[in-house]
């Protein structure tokens, strides 16, 4: 059977050391860290999400505030809010929870999220700087998957990671930061020929795409490591993109959801967030 890879502790060990830094950082500048996220509408998981980074917040020692909005917010509306946090000195990362209203172009919004505030890493100037290895903020969820790797004793050196899924939050940035830890990468989407070829090749494979259980055991090799970024609600229950009883059978290593992936992009949001307020002291 496989090890189950435990986002949950692994996630609660980062805040507790975000804890200690943050406690450091006050300590000797009389900081406070200060996070600010805007939620625009009522969607039950993005509550869920932005509540759960309150709670991390408090637990690490930062100042955070919650900008809730209508549905109904204009564009212009939320664009003079972020510009607001921009300028705003208690505010050292400025996060907008994804997704938003269909009216609200998600681009126009990231790019004027200031980059020193990019604590998300969606910004063209942070994407940007990690394609080219230059540091700055790295998308949390990508990360996160990375440092689950590393605490868990995975070596990625030589590997052959195969990622499923190309999307801009996870499949392409977790590609990129593979690719620096000197795996071989392969990026799989709806238009891969053999899906479950690429996939059995895998010493290392990463799942995203927002399908319930598709990785199945026939579409794994004996002892890859498993992540699975996968939030998918069926039958009232979360499920993730692998078929998790079938895939740990087979894999040596392998994340659970719910538990596993997500627990890390909060911890991975409170590393950026002090970063942040840390460079600011730097400037």
């Amino acid at each position: 059977m496989a090890k189950i890879i435990d986002g949950k502790a692994i996630a609660a060990t980062i805040r507790q050391e975000v804890a200690d830094d943050t406690a450091r950082f006050k300590a000797e500048t009389g900081i406070t860290p200060g996070l600010a996220v805007v939620i625009v509408g009522e969607d039950p998981g993005s509550q869920l999400y932005v509540s759960n980074k309150e709670k991390a917040c408090a637990e690490v020692g930062f100042y955070s505030e919650k900008h809730e909005l209508s549905v109904d917010t204009t564009e212009e509306d939320l664009l003079t809010l972020v510009e607001k946090l921009n300028g705003d000195e208690k505010i050292h990362g400025v996060l907008v929870q994804l997704p938003l209203p269909s009216h609200i172009d998600e681009d126009k919004i990231i790019d004027t999220i200031h980059p020193m505030k990019d604590v998300d890493g969606f910004h063209p100037v942070s994407i940007g700087n990690l394609l080219i290895g230059k540091p700055g903020f790295v998308p949390c969820t990508p990360h996160g998957i990375i440092v689950l790797l590393e605490r868990s004793g995975v070596d990625i050196t030589g590997k052959n990671a195969v990622v499923v899924g190309r999307s801009n939050i996870v499949g392409k940035p977790v590609s990129v930061l593979l690719l620096q830890e000197n795996a071989t990468v392969t990026i799989c989407h709806s238009r891969t020929a053999d899906l479950a070829a690429e996939t059995r090749r895998a010493d290392i494979l990463v799942v995203a795409i927002g399908k319930p259980r598709m990785i199945k055991a026939d579409m794994v090799s004996d002892g890859v490591v498993v992540i699975d970024v996968g939030t998918n609600r069926v039958d009232g229950k979360w499920a993730g993109d692998v078929d998790f009883d079938e895939v740990e059978k087979k894999a040596s290593a392998i994340t659970p959801v719910p538990g596993g992936v997500g627990p890390m992009t909060i911890a991975m949001l409170m590393q950026n967030t002090l970063k942040s307020a840390q460079m600011k002291v730097k400037k």
